[in-house]
């Protein structure tokens, strides 16, 4: 059984980056928290346990040393509350979801009103919202959109690991309903090559294996559009989730992996998957 490997595939930049400061931030010998999980990867989050950074589900929990501003971003006056604590203040968020603050930030100093493209209970979102002003609109899909809008010049800035499908989708929709419109197109490029680079492959295997945390964003879109491509999509976070049966009869087996999921994780999986014959 042949294993094939998306052209691009598994952690990126922004992740990369967020992982290498916390783990700076762990030798330097001061109490570490991450505000959150770091990234979305229950392994990535444990291997960070055990070199002593722990995760603080909010700035309370933190009553001094580092604090770690994960890759999603946040809230920018939770970075002021948590200087004016005294902690040393890590802020790891991704330069690509930062792009999507300035923009949503430059929107409503405009005068539009900001809808965001994204899922409204994910932590980037909600830092994004946070630069958008308190009257922004957060939507998936058209069919949440008003009927009319207050403000009828309206800004779109989008979750850094949308699809762009689905962003055109809410652009189209928008677009007769207002005078003005202004789009930023802030999916980042590295979730733009995975997702073209993963649906490519899903439609030439017999089987696809998306690799990356169940709670990871940019990976269950990955593995969406993988499933569209190939009904034989599976989605893992570790080779243990693996079960044979999925690949009878099975000649190629094609593997990518989420942006949040280290590159041993990846290839963790692969050998798996080889080893089944």
């Amino acid at each position: 059984m042949q294993v094939r490997v998306a052209r691009h595939a598994g952690v990126c930049y922004g992740v990369e980056r967020a992982l290498e400061l916390a783990e700076e931030a762990a030798g330097s010998g001061s109490t570490v928290r991450t505000l959150g999980p770091l990234i979305h990867n229950p392994q990535a989050v444990a291997a960070l346990k055990e070199r002593g950074v722990e995760v603080a589900v909010c700035l309370e929990e933190v009553a001094g040393g580092t604090l770690v501003i994960r890759s999603h971003g946040v809230d920018p006056a939770i970075i002021e509350s948590a200087r004016e604590k005294g902690l040393d203040v890590v802020d790891a968020t991704c330069p690509f979801v930062s792009k999507a603050h300035d923009a949503a930030r430059e929107l409503k100093a405009d005068g539009y009103l900001v809808v965001i493209v994204g899922e409204a209970d994910h932590p980037e979102v909600e830092g994004i919202s946070a630069h958008a002003g308190g009257d922004a609109m957060i939507v998936q899909t058209p069919d949440e959109l008003p009927e009319r809008f207050s403000n009828r010049r309206i800004g779109i800035v989008v979750q850094t690991t949308q699809s762009a499908d689905r962003l055109a989708a809410v652009v189209q929709a928008v677009l007769p309903r207002v005078a003005e419109l202004r789009v930023f197109n802030t999916i980042c490029s590295a979730t733009a090559k995975r997702q073209l680079s993963a649906e490519e492959l899903a439609r030439e295997v017999d089987v696809m294996v998306v690799v990356g945390g169940h709670n990871s964003g940019n990976t269950n879109r990955l593995a969406e559009i993988c499933l569209r491509a190939n009904p034989r999509t599976y989605h893992v976070e570790t080779s243990d989730e693996l079960d044979a049966g999925w690949f009878s009869g099975a000649q190629v087996v094609g593997v990518t992996a989420g942006a949040s999921t280290p590159d041993a994780q990846m290839a963790g999986v692969v050998a798996a998957i080889e080893s089944l014959g």
